[in-house]
């Protein structure tokens, strides 16, 4: 359903809103057992599940298409809709991964900042496994230098950081349950710590746009309409998946992947 107006000003000063009744428990659960039966299929899924995994599970399409989640969204940016990417972060049982503090703007080269992610819980998202902590009112400042680590178990595409301290005490752990999700502007200030706890956190990270915002890094760009019109035409439009990892579906992702890794890893090892 549509955000509550305590809802949109909480959005709008404080960058983040949760929790977000998204989908109901057990589609949740579905989705779960879904993701861990292409875990297990013969077909290598982990680069389909990390990033436009719309492109390549008729599941995941469906999902970034889901009422329930874009009547939300639509609370924050309008009835026309892009989805530019998504892709799951998982941390399994007592493990080590974790994301740093970073902003999710530094390296996607999108313009103007009008960007929300809808984080999709598939299973209990909590302090003990590992829950996405961000810092009120950060989206409020301007883009904040970040430098790359490539740490081993960071799971941002870089291992980028902020290069500057986060004071932490102010960090608001957004903890969820099954099928229910956050919101928040790509300029807040966010990260995650590992999991050193029995159960695996799976969360689906949407990534939706106003369908004004441009590429301003790459002459080549794609994503998926969702709700409305596109008057504007800034991004390719990309195929839907007639079958989970079909030759045309993995194809498809191949070369939208291709072309989003040239814009994410962009000057890599570079301090911004």
């Amino acid at each position: 359903m549509p955000l509550t107006q305590p809802q949109i000003q909480h959005y709008l000063t404080q960058g983040f809103v949760a929790p977000i009744r998204a989908i109901a428990t057990a589609e949740a659960a579905q989705l779960r057992q879904q993701v861990e039966a292409a875990e297990a299929a013969p077909i290598a899924a982990t680069p389909y599940l990390r990033n436009k995994t719309h492109l390549a599970f008729t599941w995941a399409d469906t999902l970034i298409r889901h009422p329930g989640v874009l009547d939300a969204v639509e609370s924050v940016l309008g009835p026309d809709i892009l989805c530019w990417g998504a892709g799951f972060f998982i941390k399994n049982a007592h493990d080590p991964s974790f994301v740093s503090w970073h902003q999710d703007s530094t390296y996607w080269g999108l313009d103007p900042a009008d960007i929300v992610t809808a984080w999709v819980a598939i299973s209990e998202s909590d302090i003990g496994n590992g829950a996405m902590r961000v810092v009120p009112g950060t989206h409020l400042l301007d883009q904040i230098a970040h430098r790359d680590t490539f740490a081993e178990h960071n799971l941002l595409s870089r291992g980028q950081e902020i290069a500057v301290d986060v004071d932490d005490t102010r960090a608001v752990a957004l903890e969820l349950q099954p099928g229910e999700m956050s919101l928040h502007h790509v300029r807040l200030v966010h990260g995650s710590a590992p999991n050193p706890s029995s159960r695996r956190r799976l969360g689906f990270a949407i990534r939706y746009l106003p369908t004004y915002v441009r590429q301003t890094v790459a002459t080549r760009d794609s994503a998926t309409l969702v709700r409305g019109v596109d008057r504007f035409g800034n991004f390719a439009p990309e195929q839907r998946p007639a079958a989970d990892l079909d030759a045309a579906a993995m194809a498809h992702h191949a070369e939208i992947t291709g072309s989003l890794n040239t814009v994410l890893m962009r000057g890599a090892g570079l301090t911004m």
